[in-house]
């Protein structure tokens, strides 16, 4: 059984979908301070779920690029420009509204960068070769990240501060770097190129998605690859000798980050293209891929809108300044329910609330390109 490449899958924006609202659940919590912990990120070494969106996003642009109509370099160079202009939009919202010390990096800069890229990689190298320049960045990234004196003079370490990829930041990116930090960035410089990868090992698999052979094979292909590279990641990030060790690390988008995360990725996206595309299951799928179809406007909104009541705040009678976000959520959700049910309850309202505009631009077709 052979499925037509051509066509437009309902998988692919069902799992685009499905990321974009899980990128708005673990980004819309209540309350930080006491959210389940499958809903924040590690914060150094490690994984949680919540770690595995952005790439898996990533993963899903490169592939997408292997059914995209654009074939000039004109139009993709205007799309990557708007992604990263809308990037910038999104750091002025959720800073305050504030030019100085305005945030230069962030998601979507490094999508557009990514998109970019990945696309010029796709005219000029065929499989092999994408895979090979794959594998070059992981294996020149890691021998950068363990080798290399950083400009601030500290020796090769993994360490949240003194790591080669923060110096780096630091220096290029010297008052404008993530808010929480100040010292780096997660979406800085030098981890931008591990990234690169995650869009090509997409690519790769979008390659293989629009072969003419069975469909059964391609999704042992999709399932098979996925894990393999899920099982090299943990090797290397957990298990590999002392000398090649880089832990899982998505702050620092570690080699074992992009191989574990494109692994899943992969394997997933196999599952629901089975599912979807070759068994025809519709069951609970509409809402992704109504999410799916707009996935940028929604992301977009959802940032503005969140920075927006972080950011509005006022004192009542005796009391602190208190923003948008906080009056709300202590309003809606606190007195019914736990701590932890109730940050999770507003950041469901949110992913419920976004899919609704989200159903209504697609009711009148109204879709964001960029």
């Amino acid at each position: 059984m052979s499925s037509p490449s051509t066509r437009r899958l309902l998988s692919l924006d069902a799992f685009r979908g499905a990321t974009i609202a899980a990128m708005i659940l673990v980004n819309d919590a209540g309350d930080d301070k006491v959210t389940y912990w499958p809903l924040l990120h590690a914060p150094w070494h490690g994984w949680t779920p919540t770690d595995l969106v952005f790439p898996f996003f990533l993963f899903m642009v490169g592939m997408s690029l292997t059914f995209s109509q654009r074939q000039g370099f004109r139009p993709v160079l205007v799309r990557a420009l708007k992604l990263v202009a809308l990037g910038l939009l999104v750091n002025f919202c959720t800073s305050g509204f504030a030019l100085a010390g305005w945030r230069a990096a962030g998601v979507l800069q490094r999508i557009g960068l990514c998109y970019l890229l990945a696309w010029l990689f796709r005219r000029w190298l065929g499989p092999w070769g994408l895979a090979a320049l794959a594998a070059g960045l992981l294996i020149g990234y890691w021998l950068l990240m363990t080798q290399v004196v950083g400009p601030e003079g500290f020796p090769p370490a993994l360490d949240m501060q003194t790591n080669l990829a923060a110096q780096w930041d630091r220096i290029l990116l010297k008052g404008h770097l993530y808010r929480w930090t100040r010292t780096r960035d997660p979406e800085g410089i030098l981890s931008t190129l591990p990234s690169i990868a995650t869009a090509l090992f997409g690519v790769l698999f979008g390659e293989w998605l629009r072969r003419e052979r069975p469909a059964f094979g391609k999704a042992m292909g999709f399932l098979g690859g996925g894990l393999a590279l899920t099982a090299l990641g943990v090797f290397w990030g957990e298990a590999a000798p002392a000398w090649l060790l880089f832990p899982i690390n998505k702050n620092l988008w570690s080699p074992s980050f992009v191989c574990l995360t494109a692994g899943l990725a992969a394997a997933l996206f196999g599952l629901t293209w089975w599912a979807v595309d070759v068994q025809g299951w519709r069951v609970g799928i509409q809402p992704l891929v109504t999410y799916g179809r707009n996935p940028i406007a929604v992301y977009v909104g959802s940032e503005v809108l969140a920075g927006t009541l972080d950011t509005v705040r006022w004192a009542g009678p005796g009391s602190e300044a208190r923003s948008v976000h906080q009056r709300l959520y202590e309003t809606l959700f606190p007195g019914w329910l736990s701590p932890a049910n109730a940050s999770l309850a507003f950041a469901l309202a949110t992913v419920l609330l976004w899919y609704l505009v989200a159903r209504e631009m697609d009711r009148r077709g109204i879709y964001l390109k960029v």
